[in-house]
């Protein structure tokens, strides 16, 4: 189809929103990785690695967009193993869930035993930016196979995929800054983020063997988790900045008691 008369056909427009919305929501585990592996880098190094990283995700993203039959190719079955098929997409969606569990447990434990709390800077001195960013690639690989396949099964133009994924990123990369500095500030959000790293890459081992968990319900427990966690931020902020209800005048303070 013409891409003028693509464009001047309203439902257009709103396959291209919804398609964007979904894109974004399916980033966000992508900027959660990102956002925690910067931090083991010198601050001065983040926010390049950062748009690297996110810039690297949609050159993927594009990149996969127009090798649809290669990507299609990819749900075929591979091997046969204990009456279960499993195709290259199975296989890279278990690959990266593992590294999720390992790469989330290793930073766990790193939090929990203080390394990034040591004289010399601990593991964030000894990362490279070059070692942060092959980390990354093999992420985006993951997590862009899954955003191009729900991308493919929602619309037939690959131009509106293409729009829809430049969008998401943009808009991700709006956010992975603010996202990005917020949760090296707090610890106990940075621990939270963590466990969903951990959580999706339980999901994506599952999803590896055939049992598919609908996306609802885990973007439902991460909310949720998140707004206990605000709740509990407000409280500590307010307990850390006790309102005085009645202030005492100078000459009050400088009083002495009778």
């Amino acid at each position: 189809m013409d891409l003028i008369q693509l464009l001047s056909q309203p439902e257009t427009y709103i396959a291209l929103v919804t398609l964007t919305v979904l894109e974004i929501v399916l980033g966000i585990d992508n900027v959660i990785f990102i956002s925690i592996l910067v931090q083991r880098l010198p601050a001065e190094q983040r926010d390049r690695a950062r748009l690297i990283g996110l810039g690297l995700a949609m050159g993927m993203r594009i990149l996969l967009l127009l090798t649809i039959s290669f990507i299609i190719g990819l749900t075929q079955p591979l091997v046969t193993l204990f009456g279960h098929d499993f195709s290259w997409r199975d296989v890279i969606l278990i690959g990266g869930g593992l590294f999720l569990l390992y790469k989330a447990t290793t930073e766990i434990h790193g939090s929990l035993e203080g390394e990034e709390e040591s004289p010399t800077g601990g593991a964030a001195a000894r990362a490279s930016l070059g070692g942060v960013l092959i980390q990354i690639v093999l992420l985006d690989i993951v997590f862009s196979i899954d955003s191009v396949l729900t991308a493919i099964g929602m619309v037939d133009e690959v131009v509106l995929m293409i729009i829809a994924v430049v969008i998401a990123v943009g808009v991700m990369l709006f956010a992975s800054g603010p996202l990005s500095r917020f949760v090296h500030q707090h610890p106990s959000v940075k621990m939270l983020a963590l466990s969903f790293l951990l959580l999706i890459g339980a999901t994506l081992i599952a999803d590896g063997f055939g049992l598919h968990i609908d996306k609802a319900y885990i973007y439902s427990a991460m909310g949720f988790s998140v707004f206990v966690e605000a709740l509990n931020l407000r409280r500590r902020n307010r307990r850390a900045k006790p309102v005085e209800l009645y202030p005492k005048s100078h000459e009050e303070a400088g009083a002495s008691p009778s």
